[in-house]
């Protein structure tokens, strides 16, 4: 793979200059409600662009509304029984254990007008997408979605419809065909790695929570892609407390790696920020500062490998408050290519807008945790050196395990040999 022939990506159609970076943004993201004791809550998408407008991010920035994705865009991936039945669904009685196609379930209870409110979010995706394929942006991003784990005929995982799939299925009928996909997700991205799964022109690359401690228990090395894309499916699993240094001495062992030899015309992120050590529904042990540093990586692999083109979303991420907003905030400035630091104060105005709407939240003082984003690159089989702090030394080697794992079992296929750092 890594010596496959490249197609010249589409040209651009526009006539003026390239904007750097696009924001879809529509007040309709927030009509994804499920339900009063859901951990999915739009309010972390309302505090994340109220977040960034008192800091002045957006002056300037024309946000893109999208329309709703229609039918043939859904159809590229959803079968048509399912979407069916999404745009007929209705509140069930009780709570069925195996309700049909996923819904009705506690994490997925019907809400009403979900279909449109789901194709909403699709259709931003798909708005992101189109900027960069017709040359009016190189970077877009799309808050509200990341909808990684629906699947063709079912919702999972939050998830209604699969927005990053869609678009990456639109971009590969629109003269790309060399697309990587990164998942930064706590849970691991196994509804796009299925469709992808046999496709080698899409690379899904997924860091995510051990399998064996988190849902959808999925995402193991092993799990590589199938027939002429074995080598496309990556999978970097991590154990419950992994923190900063070792997440990105991960990140740092297997992405660039894999994504320079598969050479893509396109960067498509999903930005799950529920890695976070305050997140309440999985256990990794990330800070702000890293997950920043995590978006400034793919954005500087897009630049590098793929002229630019970076299409980032959202995800998940239920540190509704002190996580989401100021974690996705430094997402749409890593997009728009005006970076905050992490000592930045928090505007007052916004600090005052919490305490009067969520009066128990702790809001956060600066838009970091101080986490420290210094890592040693993985040096190879046996490389690990000791530092003399136990706990920081036992989560090195494992990291370092998971690393050698992954690269064994996809890094051959790429043509890269698994063995060597330098690779």
């Amino acid at each position: 793979m890594a010596t496959a022939p490249r197609s010249e990506p589409p040209a651009p159609t526009s006539s003026g200059a390239e904007r750097a970076g696009t924001v879809v943004w529509t007040d309709r993201f927030l009509d994804y409600t499920w339900t009063a004791e859901h951990p999915m809550k739009p309010a972390r998408l309302k505090f994340t662009m109220a977040l960034a407008e008192s800091l002045g991010l957006l002056d300037g920035v024309e946000l893109l509304e999208p329309s709703p994705a229609g039918l043939p865009d859904l159809l590229r991936i959803h079968t048509p029984d399912y979407i069916e039945a999404v745009e007929h669904a209705v509140p069930p009685v009780g709570s069925p254990v195996a309700p049909p196609y996923g819904l009705g379930s506690p994490d997925n209870p019907v809400f009403p007008h979900m279909h449109q409110a789901a194709s909403t979010i699709v259709g931003g995706t798909l708005a992101a997408a189109r900027e960069i394929a017709e040359g009016r942006a190189e970077r877009a991003v799309s808050i509200g979605g990341g909808m990684h784990h629906a699947m063709p005929d079912s919702a999972s995982g939050f998830c209604v419809y699969n927005d990053p799939a869609v678009a990456i299925s639109w971009l590969l009928d629109h003269g790309f065909d060399r697309i990587a996909y990164i998942d930064v997700d706590v849970h691991h991205g196994d509804g796009v790695q299925r469709v992808f799964y046999g496709d080698p022109r899409v690379l899904t690359i997924s860091l995510h929570q051990h399998p064996a401690t988190l849902w959808p228990n999925t995402g193991w090395p092993e799990e590589i892609g199938a027939g002429a894309a074995e080598g496309t499916s990556i999978n970097l699993p991590l154990l419950p407390g992994t923190r900063d240094a070792q997440w990105l001495r991960g990140f740092h062992a297997v992405v660039p790696g894999a994504v320079e030899a598969f050479r893509p015309q396109i960067v498509v992120s999903q930005c799950g920020v529920d890695t976070h050590r305050e997140d309440p529904l999985a256990d990794l042990a990330l800070t702000v500062d890293g997950q920043r540093a995590a978006f400034r990586a793919m954005r500087e692999l897009a630049d590098r490998h793929a002229e630019g083109r970076w299409l980032a979303v959202g995800g998940g991420g239920y540190g509704l408050v002190r996580v989401v907003p100021r974690a996705w905030t430094h997402l749409l400035a890593t997009a728009l290519g005006r970076s905050i630091a992490p000592t930045t104060p928090i505007p007052p105005g916004w600090i005052d807008r919490i305490r009067a709407e969520a009066p128990r939240a702790d809001p956060p003082r600066t838009m970091g945790d101080g986490g420290d984003v210094a890592y040693r690159p993985w040096d190879g089989p046996g490389g690990t050196a000791e530092t003399g702090d136990a706990q920081f030394d036992r989560a090195q080697r494992a990291v370092d395990m998971a690393v050698l794992a992954t690269r064994r079992a996809t890094f051959g296929l790429l043509g890269l040999d698994p063995e060597d750092p330098r690779d």
